[in-house]
C-alpha cells in the first residue's frame, strides 16, 4: 500500500508528528511505501535545520533527514506556511536578499500541488495535527 502523510503540527506543540514517524517506520517495516511527507502551517518547523532539542529529547529534524535518506521519502514543506514562519530554503533566501537557509538534509519546499500529487499517487491519505 502506497501512503502520502501530511503533518500539521510543530515538533514539540503535539505527539502529531511522533505519531507520523512512528507509523512510516511501522509502514515501512511491513513493506509499504510512503510517497510523500507534506509539512503543513506549524508542522514546517520539523524540517528546521537549526533546532537543537535538549540531548535527552528526540531530535525531530534530524531523524527524519536520516529516514528520508534511508528510505528515499520525498520530505515537503509547504512554503507557504514556511515563508509566514520566516523559514526560507536557499533560492527563496537570495531573493529575499537574506543570507540563511534554514532547511534541514533532506527536506525541500514545494507546495500544494505536490500534497494534490502525493494524494493522487497514494492509496491512502493521512492527516496528523
Amino acid at each position: 500500500m502506497k501512503f502520502a502523510i501530511q503533518i500539521n503540527a510543530g515538533p514539540y506543540a503535539s505527539n502529531a508528528g511522533h505519531s507520523a514517524y512512528r507509523f512510516i517506520e511501522a509502514a515501512l517495516a511491513l513493506g509499504h511505501e510512503v510517497v510523500r511527507v507534506f509539512f503543513y502551517h506549524d508542522g514546517i518547523y520539523h524540517g528546521l535545520k537549526y533546532a537543537t532539542p535538549p540531548d535527552d529529547e528526540f531530535n525531530y529534524t534530524s531523524r527524519w533527514s536520516r529516514l528520508a535518506e534511508r528510505h528515499r521519502i520525498d520530505l515537503v514543506l509547504c512554503i507557504s506556511a514556511a515563508q509566514k514562519r520566516g523559514l526560507l530554503c536557499l533560492d527563496e533566501a537570495e531573493r529575499q536578499g537574506k543570507q540563511d537557509d534554514d532547511l534541514a538534509a533532506g527536506f525541500r519546499i514545494g507546495g500544494l500541488g505536490q500534497l494534490v500529487e502525493a494524494t493522487l499517487h497514494a492509496d491512502r491519505f493521512l492527516v496528523f495535527g
